[in-house]
């Protein structure tokens, strides 16, 4: 796809991660599953042990968890106790009542909300106060606060056989949507995603959060006002193989690359947002767009350079910075919204966490 090979340069993600593979699950040799990553019902033989039954679906419930908790980091911890937790009670599942799929859910989610209990939610600077109206603005960053965490492209399958499916799942982890959704109770967190992103049923959802029917279309459809409120331009978005985000990322790449802030703020949306956690601060409208990019070029020098990669399923950025000698060193990975009006949301993320977590180069080699 064209993230990983455009005007020349290459971006390579790394391996895939581990995602569950910090303590071994002890093997068993006991029952006969139903299900899989797709849901669909299959015979899956849990007689060599649990972690080869439960590995077709460690990935979508680290994003399952991501979902609910915003954090990467924190997703692959509840996702590998939902594994210890599940392994523990291998003797109590039944499938006849459930597939292995949906009884994972249920714990991880139920895991999620236990885990829910003792954080904070996870914000984004623009759910924090008021946009700023000057650039010069202080850059100080706040490690207090637990920002939001992108979503790594590897988290998401790449072997969907439905592009409808695969389109649902990038559509499920939208970098905005997940924001959004940290400001619904985690009830009705859980319930949105269960029922609009992963399509349970409403009486497995019911199930899965010892509840009623009745009371999960209720959280629902309060869950979803919220997330329409909060999060109205979601429709908008348009896919990162669209032709027009490809243009649109390599137009805003020869601006950012030749410093050229009258020509990048003709690719935002009049209304563009700007943010840059852990700094507490961001921007709205094209004119403190262009204003503070203007500073940053002014501050940083030019003669950077991008590297295309992906984010929650959106087209994202690897910026590199020259330093005192030279050399381009690794400044921030900026996840980027675009709709047909142009380039909507810019999250721009300085963090070593979110840096491991992609496996960006510190360094960029000569020739990329």
């Amino acid at each position: 796809m064209w993230p990983c090979a455009f005007r020349g340069r290459v971006y390579i993600p790394g391996a895939d991660p581990e995602l569950i593979g910090r303590r071994a699950i002890p093997s068993n040799r006991r029952q006969t599953a139903k299900g899989t990553e797709t849901g669909a019902s299959v015979n899956i033989t849990v007689d060599a042990d649990f972690d080869a039954a439960a590995a077709p679906f460690r990935r979508e419930l680290v994003v399952h968890c991501y979902r609910m908790l915003g954090s990467v980091d924190d997703a692959e911890d509840v996702a590998q106790e939902t594994l210890i937790r599940a392994w523990k009670a291998r003797d109590r599942y039944d499938p006849e009542r459930a597939s292995l799929r949906t009884w994972l859910y249920r714990i991880a989610t139920n895991a999620c909300l236990t885990a829910l209990e003792s954080r904070p939610r996870r914000p984004l600077p623009s759910g924090l106060g008021a946009a700023s109206d000057d650039p010069g603005t202080p850059l100080v960053p706040d490690f207090e606060v637990p920002w939001l965490q992108p979503l790594p492209e590897t988290y998401l399958r790449r072997d969907h056989a439905d592009p409808l499916a695969r389109a649902a799942e990038r559509d499920g982890v939208r970098l905005a949507l997940v924001a959004a959704m940290q400001f619904l109770p985690p009830r009705q967190r859980a319930v949105l995603v269960l029922r609009d992103v992963l399509q349970f049923s409403a009486a497995e959802v019911a199930g899965q959060l010892d509840t009623s029917t009745a009371a999960v279309n209720s959280a629902l459809q309060r869950a979803r006002s919220a997330i329409a409120a909060a999060a109205p331009q979601e429709n908008a978005v348009l896919r990162p193989d669209d032709r027009t985000v490809r243009e649109t990322i390599e137009r805003y790449i020869r601006a950012f690359e030749s410093a050229d802030v009258d020509a990048l703020v003709t690719l935002l949306t009049d209304d563009a947002i700007l943010e840059m956690p852990p700094v507490p601060l961001w921007y709205a409208g094209r004119r403190d767009y262009g204003r503070f990019i203007a500073r940053i070029f002014t501050m940083r020098g030019v003669g950077w350079r991008m590297i295309p990669a992906q984010a929650n399923g959106q087209p994202a950025l690897a910026a590199y910075c020259p330093d005192d000698t030279g050399a381009l060193r690794l400044h921030t990975l900026q996840v980027l919204t675009v709709t047909s009006r142009g380039v909507a949301h810019n999250v721009v993320f300085q963090d070593l966490r979110v840096f491991e977590a992609f496996r960006l180069a510190k360094v960029l080699e000569p020739g990329n």
